[in-house]
């Protein structure tokens, strides 16, 4: 067992323990930070894509919301790296929560049926709102990662980034469901406002970290500290890969966003379908990730970050063909696991691979690879479903994702016999 060590963030590891993270009071405080803001954000997710849909009934006009929050977030990130590696963390996370805390109650105004808006004006709003959470992910991302690395010894990245992931997907499967059926019973301002105060209780256990002074202080200017980040990236192999294999086959694998047209037109079940529809796939996330606590897929980790890829573009295809919900909910639960694999091994890897005075230039380098390619990818859903139809462009996502994943593998092959011992050798040796 892991000696109780909250006041060490040294401790010396004495035999393994799949609770080890946890023993460390801020690691805690950080699990409910992301936790309670990932409830409101999947809440936020399900109550917008909804309301835009139903006011709208556009596939484009509902992709582009991944847009809207995807060009800030892009657009920012590098920025947001380099703030987030020169300065103090709890300071920086409570600006950041404090930005998304206003949006989503001015979303709970906007929506509010007591102002009786006009669509087109909510909508162009909803889409400017979203805009501002995703500039708040752009410093966000960074300022995360960095954090966690000073709260866990680098001995528990591995164990750490599986408790982090498996809170975040709970988080996923909670939130798509509580929103949908609160959205569903009492409508869209009982919905806005318990994302209110989740985000509050977010907000509230940040004030309980310590202060983490920056570990980076830049003797130069801004432009060289940011190119000497996207340096790294790029000089390191694995690192490189493995942020363009998430960024395509996220891309291409969107079709997440497709979902409120499945529950609206398809199965006719409204905001509490697409609530049980995401929560199939953040399922079966989470069940992986506790898996991964006791079997961890570490052992031959490139290998296992391709197949885990290859199977979520052949859940993608399945759930696009299926004409029955049950099925649909079945194959949404295999891409939740499939992709929670693939989460965890990239994380791990990236924790390990990133010096600790540069963690929140490179997180930033890795959000716009991988940070808003969510939402890219929900817009190149939204846009193939107008031109090709919803099937034919979920399926094509699929078979682009798998693609990608052969693709990899015929360019990475001698990482593939690689271990994560192997791995932490050869970064150790680096350094």
């Amino acid at each position: 067992m892991f000696p109780v060590a909250d006041s060490d963030p040294n401790s010396a590891v004495t035999k393994p323990d799949p609770f080890a993270a946890l023993r460390y009071k801020e690691f805690r405080s950080f699990l409910g930070m992301r936790f309670f803001f990932t409830f409101a954000y999947q809440m936020q997710a399900v109550v917008i894509g909804y309301h835009i849909y139903d006011l709208t009934h556009d596939p484009l006009k509902l992709g582009l919301v991944g847009l809207c929050e995807a060009i800030p977030a892009i657009g920012i990130a590098l920025y947001g790296g380099y703030i987030a590696d020169k300065s103090e963390k709890r300071g920086l996370l409570i600006k950041i929560f404090s930005g998304v805390w206003l949006a989503s109650v001015l979303m709970l105004i906007i929506t509010s049926k007591y102002l009786h808006l006009k669509e087109d004006l909510i909508v162009l709003i909803m889409y400017g709102l979203v805009f501002c959470i995703g500039l708040a992910r752009g410093f966000f991302g960074p300022a995360t990662f960095s954090l966690m690395a000073q709260i866990i010894p680098k001995e528990l990245y591995p164990n750490s980034s599986t408790w982090s992931s498996s809170s975040w997907q709970l988080a996923t499967i909670i939130g798509p469901l509580l929103g949908g059926l609160i959205n569903w019973l009492w409508g869209i301002t009982a919905a806005y406002s318990v994302i209110v105060l989740l985000v509050s209780i977010s907000l509230i256990c940040i004030f309980t970290f310590k202060k983490h002074p920056s570990n980076y202080v830049p003797k130069e200017n801004i432009f060289h500290s940011l190119k000497e980040g996207i340096q790294f990236v790029f000089k390191t192999k694995m690192m490189v890969w493995a942020m363009s294999l998430d960024l395509f086959s996220v891309f291409f694998g969107g079709a997440v966003a497709l979902l409120p047209i499945f529950a609206k037109d398809v199965f006719h079940l409204g905001s509490f379908g697409l609530g049980m529809m995401r929560g199939a796939a953040s399922s079966g996330a989470v069940i992986t990730m506790l898996l991964m606590t006791r079997f961890s897929p570490m052992g031959k980790p490139w290998r296992n970050l391709l197949i885990a890829v290859t199977g979520f573009g052949l859940s993608i295809i399945c759930y696009g063909l299926s004409k029955n919900f049950y099925l649909t909910l079945f194959f949404l639960f295999l891409e939740g696991s499939f992709d929670s694999v693939s989460v965890i091994i990239r994380q791990t890897i990236m924790q390990l691979l990133t010096p600790d005075d540069m963690r929140g230039r490179v997180s930033a380098v890795n959000s716009m690879f991988i940070g808003s390619s969510n939402e890219i990818g929900e817009f190149e859903s939204g846009l193939s479903a107008k031109l090709l139809t919803l099937v034919p462009a979920v399926v094509f996502g699929g078979s682009m994702t798998i693609a990608i994943a052969g693709i990899t593998w015929l360019k990475t092959k001698s990482l593939t016999k690689l271990s994560l011992q192997d791995i932490n050798e050869q970064t150790t040796k680096a350094a």
